[in-house]
């Protein structure tokens, strides 16, 4: 096996175009890897971690490109690093065509947009706290894509913002939606009475997908980053946010998203919530909390159903499934082949990941979050940096699952796998045919390793969207898939599958 390391010196590219390209190349034959991304110390670490430091690789700083193919020959190595800087120049040549000038410096940028209220960062993480401190300055709010944030900028960062009553979105913030303009990842959606506070991304994608189908719409989504509820941060944002909705004319109910604060933090939020007039919806990921402040959902999709029953004034029911005797018909369909075998939930949402995770495990007991133990039920985010090092996320280029099951395929994993739970979640930056990339997946494995186990979709998305919601469902229907709207429910019915005698409690609700 060969290796090329090339570096390009004082060259930046945007991260999703590096990762794009690096896709491209990877799938050219004789090609086994193509990472691409800057010389920082964190991307440092990870190559390390994934083993493909090279002893030219340490040479990259953090303004330089460093590009590394290992491939079958020398000459394979060597063609595809130079096919790598042929692609990049060309796209940069493609972008200045578009433009007569680009600014390259936030004065100059400001200068053309005087009126500017907001900026979007996706920059290494080592320089995202300087150059947010800047645009705050400016008077700018921030979302702040970029992750590898210290705590301690992310801390100054916000404290800064919320001197100059500004938004620090971030960082790691993968959604928003300001003024019905989505940033990020994010579904077309319509505006509405619903305001939204959530850690991430995937997350708030799922509920105000949820709240599309139930009619409803969205206020504002606000993302504070994952690390907002944490002892160290204190809920900056989130309660800079609760304060602003409280204020939203067009806001009449709050939901906030979040894995679960931290003790100290939880004891802010209540006495916060406790003087509010807007009602308040939480969902936790798994945590319920003392006190009757707020109401709280145990899902994502519960969540954005309590939310939509407030603003209309009806009573909230609680169910399992929203048409159980659709899943009724489906379980009574056959033979169920995927009985006492294994789950294994492939996602590209963190979010949706941890939800489907703490679902099955009421029903299965433990659930891996690696694919380590083949024996073991698993629940993966594809999203995770480890597998995402020198490549696209996931949502953007999907046929990083289909190399993952191919994988398992391989090794024999699929072989005990009775189930297998994916996550399609369309919008705005996200790749234009998922379900098209799992179907012929799904049909390699059907064909070349004899794949027997159910497969089970949750598609996240709205009939706005420009992937076609409804296109995405009958081509995953048509090949057999079993597609859900909603991720607990898809997580439920994978546990019905593996344990029968969960039926029982899933299946006995009034309707």
């Amino acid at each position: 096996m060969a290796r090329s390391t090339h570096i390009l010196n004082s060259s930046y590219y945007d991260s999703v175009v590096l990762m794009r390209v690096a896709s491209q190349l990877k799938r050219q034959d004789g090609v086994t890897e193509v990472a691409m991304f800057m010389g920082t110390e964190g991307n440092h670490a990870l190559l390390a971690q994934v083993g493909l430091t090279t002893v030219k690789s340490k040479d990259a700083g953090p303004q330089d490109l460093l590009i590394i193919v290992v491939a079958d020959t020398e000459v394979c190595a060597e063609s595809t690093t130079q096919e790598a800087i042929r692609m990049l120049n060309e796209r940069v040549s493609g972008q200045d065509s578009e433009l007569d000038y680009r600014p390259r410096t936030l004065d100059t940028a400001l200068g053309f947009l005087p009126d500017a209220t907001l900026a979007t960062l996706s920059i290494p993480g080592e320089f995202a706290a300087r150059e947010g401190s800047r645009c705050i300055d400016r008077g700018l709010n921030v979302f702040l894509f970029s992750d590898n944030v210290e705590i301690e900028d992310e801390i100054s960062l916000k404290n800064k913002a919320r001197k100059k009553n500004l938004l620090c979105m971030g960082p790691d913030c993968g959604t928003a939606y300001i003024n019905g303009v989505g940033l990020g990842f994010a579904n077309v959606i319509k505006s509405g009475r619903v305001g939204c506070i959530a850690a991430s991304g995937t997350g708030l994608q799922a509920v105000v997908c949820e709240l599309d189908r139930l009619g409803e719409g969205v206020s504002h989504g606000i993302g504070v980053g994952g690390r907002d509820l944490s002892r160290e941060v204190n809920g900056i944002m989130t309660k800079y946010a609760l304060e602003l909705l409280e204020q939203d004319p067009a806001t009449e109910v709050i939901i906030l998203l979040s894995k679960p604060p931290h003790a100290d933090v939880i004891a802010m939020l209540e006495s916060l919530c406790s003087v509010m007039k807007t009602p308040i919806v939480t969902c936790f990921q798994g945590a319920r909390l003392e006190g009757d402040t707020y109401v709280q959902a145990s899902t994502l999709d519960e969540a954005a159903a309590m939310a939509a029953c407030l603003v209309n004034g009806s009573d909230y029911v609680a169910h399992s499934f929203t048409e159980p005797q659709r899943v009724s018909a489906l379980l009574d369909r056959g033979e169920n082949k995927a009985a006492g075998k294994r789950v294994v939930g492939l996602f590209t949402g963190g979010t949706l990941a941890k939800e489907a995770q703490i679902l099955l495990s009421k029903d299965l007991g433990f659930v891996a979050k690696s694919l380590e133990e083949e024996s073991t039920h698993s629940v993966v985010d594809l999203g995770d940096d480890q597998y995402t090092i020198g490549r696209p996320h996931p949502m953007i280029a999907p046929e990083a699952r289909t190399e993952k099951l191919v994988e398992l395929a391989q090794s024999g994993g699929l072989a005990s796998c009775g189930v297998v739970l994916v996550d399609l979640v369309l919008g705005n930056g996200s790749h234009l045919d998922p379900a098209g990339e799992l179907i012929e997946s799904i049909k390699i494995l059907r064909n070349s390793y004899k794949l027997s186990s159910e497969i089970v979709a949750v598609v996240i998305g709205t009939e706005m969207d420009p992937q076609d919601v409804q296109g995405q469902i009958r081509g995953l229907e048509g090949s057999g898939i079993t597609v859900f709207r909603s991720n607990s429910e898809a997580a439920r019915y994978a546990a019905m599958l593996a344990v029968p005698e969960s039926r029982t409690h899933y299946m006995t609700e009034a309707p």
